[in-house]
Formats: C-alpha cells, structure tokens, sequence
C-alpha cells in the first residue's frame, strides 16, 4: 500500500535549525522512500512498511534531544506531484 506522510519537526531550542536539516538529511539515505521538504514541513512518499520504518527510526534518533514535537498527517494514497 502507497502511503504519504506530511511531516512538520518543532525541536523546542534555539539552535533548532540542524535537528530539522538533520532528520531530513537521515530522511533522504533511504533509498526506497521519496522526500521533499518546502518551508513548512517534509513529505515522505512510499509503501507503507519502508516509509512508517524510516519515519520511526529516524524520530527515535530525534528523541534523543529534550522536547522534539512532531506533527504529522498521513493518507493512504501516493500524493507526490513528481
């Protein structure tokens, strides 16, 4: 099954721009999902399993700083436009 994921990371620090550059970063090493950001949040696009295992490593390695907050909505449909 096709999914997409709409991602929006909030790490609460003033040095919150690297965490976000970061967790795209790791995002962008898996080579069975597709990632783009924009100005406001991240798409992960891909089947379910690769894109849910990638989105859960890759927050778990967030949690690691004090008071990350993630947002996140999900379809059950490939909404990529390229």
């Amino acid at each position: 099954m096709k999914i997409s994921v709409d991602i929006s990371y909030y790490p609460l620090n003033e040095a919150y721009v690297k965490p976000i550059l970061d967790f795209i970063a790791r995002l962008n090493q898996y080579k069975h999902i597709a990632v783009e950001t924009n100005g406001m949040s991240t798409q992960v696009f891909g089947e379910y399993d690769d894109v849910m295992g990638a989105i859960t490593t890759e927050i778990k390695k967030s949690f690691e700083l004090p008071h990350s907050v993630f947002v996140m909505k999900m379809v059950n449909a490939h909404l990529q436009k390229s």
